[in-house]
C-alpha cells in the first residue's frame, strides 16, 4: 500500500465543485478516486455494497472497501430521480450507482484518498486566497445539532466528505458540521452507539465530539474509522 500515493492531493483540474446546502463544496469525481486506488493499491483492493435502501426521496447505500486486509465502511447517498409532473422513476438503477459512487470516495477517505479537501488550509493554491475573483466565497457551517455550539468555518467529510455538509475552517476552530456527520456515518457503520462515540471523545480529549476542534475531530475520525466493526 502507497500510503505516500493515496494522500497525495489531486491537481486543482481534477478538483470540482458544486453547490450544497451549505455553500459550495470541493469534490473529486469517483473515476479519479477509482484511478488513485489503482495506482496506489496495484489494482488490489475491493468495493462491495453491503446494504442498500430505496426511500421516497433518496436513496442510501453501506459500502465497504477492502485492501491488504484493511476494511473501512461508509455510507453513500442519492437522490431519487423522477420525471416532472408524472413523478414516475427515470432510473432507480442510476441513482443507486451514484450513491455507491459517493459511499467508495467516503471509504477511500479513511485511506486518505482526497483527504486534503477537508484540511484547514487551501492547498495547491485553493482556498479563499487562491480562487479567482469570480469564484464565491466559502460559507461558514451552520449549528453543529440540539446542543451543540455553532461551528467555525470548517473542514472533513470527510470527508469523510463522508461526510459531506460544510466547508474548511481554522485548525482551532470547532467541529464543523460535516465532520460530526462523518462521526455519526462511523458510528453507524461499525455498530457503535453514541454513548460509545461519545466515551471515546472524552478519554481522548476530555470533550464530547461537538466541542472537539477541527484537528481533533479529524484524528477522532480516523480512530474510529480503525475500530472493527462491533457484533452484537
Amino acid at each position: 500500500m502507497n500510503r505516500e500515493l493515496l494522500e497525495k492531493p489531486f491537481e486543482p483540474a481534477q478538483i470540482r465543485q458544486r453547490r450544497g446546502r451549505n455553500g459550495v463544496l470541493d469534490y473529486i469525481e469517483g473515476h479519479n478516486v477509482v484511478h488513485r486506488l489503482n495506482q496506489a493499491l496495484d489494482g488490489a483492493w475491493s468495493f462491495e455494497i453491503t446494504h442498500h435502501e430505496v426511500r421516497e426521496d433518496e436513496v442510501l447505500v453501506l459500502g465497504k472497501l477492502t485492501a491488504e486486509g484493511i476494511t473501512k465502511m461508509n455510507f453513500g447517498v442519492s437522490q431519487v430521480t423522477r420525471e416532472k409532473g408524472s413523478g414516475a422513476l427515470i432510473s432507480l438503477g442510476d441513482d443507486l450507482k451514484a450513491a455507491a459512487t459517493d459511499a467508495l470516495k467516503k471509504c477511500a477517505t479513511f485511506l486518505g484518498v482526497g483527504l486534503h479537501l477537508y484540511a484547514d488550509k487551501p492547498l495547491n493554491g485553493r482556498g479563499a486566497a487562491g480562487r479567482g475573483s469570480g469564484a464565491p466565497p466559502r460559507p461558514p457551517d451552520g449549528p453543529a445539532g440540539p446542543g451543540a455550539a455553532a461551528p467555525s468555518p470548517g473542514s472533513p467529510d470527510t470527508n469523510g466528505h463522508v461526510a459531506g455538509h460544510g466547508e474548511p475552517s481554522a485548525v482551532t476552530g470547532r467541529a464543523t458540521q460535516r465532520q460530526l456527520d462523518t462521526i455519526v456515518n462511523i458510528a453507524l457503520a461499525k455498530g457503535l452507539k453514541p454513548a460509545e462515540i461519545d466515551a471515546t471523545s472524552l478519554k481522548k480529549f476530555s470533550r464530547k465530539p461537538a466541542a472537539l476542534s477541527v484537528k481533533e475531530a479529524s484524528t477522532l475520525i480516523q480512530e474510529l474509522s480503525n475500530i472493527p466493526r462491533a457484533r452484537r
